[in-house]
């Protein structure tokens, strides 16, 4: 087979320029990488050992004299005050065991303003990193509630290590704390401003009274336990009431695994998010929840209380995220006046309460106005279309009723509209239902323009439009 190794052979001198010239174009592409690369210029200037003082031996010993200095004999006294002799050996050998020039070299500190504060000198405490300082005992593992008998001898142990002080009854009481106009009126009746304020000063009071008596106590010594009265203050009292421990652990002070309470007022924050209660609403909304619904519709606290509201759809949703479902609820809620005012609003939250909230005010501020005609039923034949939800309404006589699928029911309850038909002949979907009937309410057809639009009055027309009949 003479021409088939001739083949063969110039098949393979074929494949042999093939890979040849394949290296020659990767090769040039190599080089002129090469060349492109070379004639890049970086971005910023490099940064050399030697300007930053890395190679100089007299730079290096400078920076660390500044940076790391050896401890002062004043320094290594005041820390002798702090701590034990055995605790002092250790500082000192840890300081031996590192070298300066190994700071210095290898951890080089940043001096720019720019820095991060990586290096902790423990001299002050970062409340982002640190853990709160526990200043206090731990609490006793074994510490239970008392029981009666032990309550009862606790109570009597207190009793007799109290000092005997002034006769209970003549300090002050709540009520002096509050305006002359509400000290008449019960706690309960207080506005909430006025109670909370009035139980912040009657607890600085009490406080003050507890410090000024163990001060006059301490002043005077034993010697002063004959001249006063016996019986304990209501100073006294109240420091047993809250500081007192009812657990079996001789009422030892100790650090809770709670984090420390927020001040009472933040600086920076303080009075930017208070609620204002404004007192026309006479204690009916004191949360603030209906006070941008009053100024964007008008209406008292009032008002919005006294309207007809109903939840016509609740939902379970979810939304399917990269960490799972989120699920939260979905609510459709109508609110109304019973006298042609009709609103429509919808919301979702992930707390139940909050969404009905939610939904109720959204309702509240769509409230639109419902043509009624005789204020009992609607003008004529309407139909609106949702997706594949149709609802067809028409207006009946007196005495008719309501003969409707039952959300539509309560929107004509809500609404005031007494006399009415609808029918869904195809998909009934719960919210394009809804919708659909809101639409349609809201988009009655103007009596007034189908009049003028036949040349003629509205008397006349209504023989046409409304059943041939006049009401």
């Amino acid at each position: 087979m003479p021409g088939c190794e001739a083949k063969t052979s110039d098949g393979d001198n074929d494949d042999d320029n093939t890979w040849h010239d394949n290296n020659s174009t990767l090769s040039n592409s190599g080089s002129s990488l090469h060349r492109l690369s070379a004639r890049r210029r970086p971005r910023f200037a490099n940064v050399r050992a030697s300007d930053m003082g890395l190679m100089d031996e007299k730079q290096i010993e400078e920076f660390t004299k500044e940076k790391f200095p050896k401890y002062r004999p004043e320094e290594l006294a005041h820390l002798g005050k702090i701590y034990s002799p055995e605790q002092m050996a250790a500082l000192e050998a840890g300081e031996a065991a590192i070298d300066p020039r190994d700071l210095t070299v290898q951890g080089r500190l940043r001096a720019d303003p720019y820095r991060m504060p990586y290096i902790d000198d423990f001299a002050e405490t970062q409340p982002v990193i640190d853990k709160r300082a526990r200043n206090k005992a731990p609490p006793d593992p074994h510490a239970r509630f008392m029981n009666l008998d032990e309550f009862a001898q606790d109570l009597i142990d207190w009793s007799d290590k109290l000092p005997q002080g002034e006769v209970t009854g003549s300090l002050k009481r709540l009520e002096d704390f509050v305006p002359e106009a509400y000290r008449a009126r019960p706690e309960t009746q207080w506005p909430t401003e006025v109670r909370e304020d009035a139980r912040k000063k009657f607890q600085r009071y009490m406080e003050g009274e507890v410090t000024k008596q163990q001060k006059a106590l301490n002043a005077k010594g034993s010697d002063a336990l004959s001249d006063i009265g016996s019986g304990p203050t209501d100073a006294d009292i109240l420091q047993y009431i809250l500081e007192r421990s009812v657990m079996t652990d001789a009422n030892r002070q100790t650090d809770s695994s709670l984090a420390p309470a927020l001040p009472n007022k933040v600086p920076g924050v303080a009075g930017l998010y208070k609620t204002v209660i404004d007192p026309e609403d006479q204690g009916k909304d004191d949360l603030g929840v209906y006070q941008d619904v009053k100024r964007r519709t008008g209406m008292t606290v009032r008002e919005i209380l006294n309207l007809r509201d109903k939840q016509l759809l609740v939902r379970d949703v979810s939304n399917q995220t990269r960490l799972g479902k989120v699920r939260s609820c979905s609510v459709i809620h109508v609110v109304g006046n019973g006298d042609g005012w009709l609103g429509y609003g919808e919301a979702k939250a992930t707390e139940t309460q909050l969404a009905f909230r939610k939904a109720r005010i959204n309702a509240l501020l769509n409230l639109r106005p419902i043509r009624r005609y005789e204020n009992r039923t609607i003008y004529g034949s309407i139909t609106a279309k949702v997706s594949a939800t149709i609802v067809k309404m028409e207006a009946r006589p007196p005495g008719f009723g309501l003969r409707v699928p039952y959300r539509i029911f309560e929107m004509c309850r809500a609404a005031g509209i007494h006399d009415l038909s609808a029918s869904m002949p195809r998909a009934r979907n719960p919210m394009n239902s809804i919708k659909a009937a809101y639409w349609a309410l809201c988009n009655q057809p103007d009596p007034e323009e189908m009049a003028m639009a036949r040349g003629k009055k509205l008397v006349d027309a209504r023989k046409v439009y409304y059943g041939g009949a006049v009401y």
